[in-house]
C-alpha cells in the first residue's frame, strides 16, 4: 500500500523562442531629454585604497589598530559615482575638510578594461 497521495500528471513542453536580432543603436539622447536627469542625486564615493584580511585579523580590530592598505602614500585615489569607477584624484584639504582634484577621467572603452 502507497501512504503518499496521489501526484496529478504534468505535461511540459518544450519552449520556442523567436531568434534575436542584432539591437539598433539606442539614439543619443537629445538636451531636453538630459534636462530631466540633471537634478538626479548619484552617489560619489572616493577610495583610498583597500585590502585583504582573514576574518582573525577582523575581529581583532580595535580602536587604534592600523590596517595597511595596497596603495602607496600620496598615489591617485579612485573617484567611484554608484560604485563604478568614473575618475583619478589626488586627497586635497579645503579648509577643515577633505575633498579631492580630479587628475585624470577615466574613459568608458579604458573603464571596461579595468573592470
Amino acid at each position: 500500500m502507497d501512504d503518499q497521495p496521489a501526484q496529478p500528471e504534468v505535461t511540459a513542453q518544450p519552449v520556442q523562442f523567436a531568434p534575436l536580432d542584432s539591437p539598433a543603436p539606442a539614439p543619443r539622447p537629445d538636451a531636453a531629454t538630459l534636462d530631466l536627469l540633471m537634478d538626479v542625486q548619484l552617489r560619489v564615493s572616493v577610495e583610498l585604497g583597500r585590502t585583504r584580511l582573514p576574518v582573525k585579523e577582523v575581529l581583532a580590530l580595535q580602536q587604534g589598530s592600523v590596517v595597511e592598505l595596497d596603495r602607496l602614500a600620496g598615489e591617485p585615489v579612485d573617484v567611484l559615482v554608484n560604485d563604478r569607477l568614473i575618475a583619478h584624484g589626488e586627497v586635497v584639504v579645503i579648509e577643515d575638510k577633505f575633498g579631492i582634484r580630479i587628475t585624470e577621467t577615466i574613459s568608458p572603452s579604458k573603464r571596461q578594461i579595468l573592470e
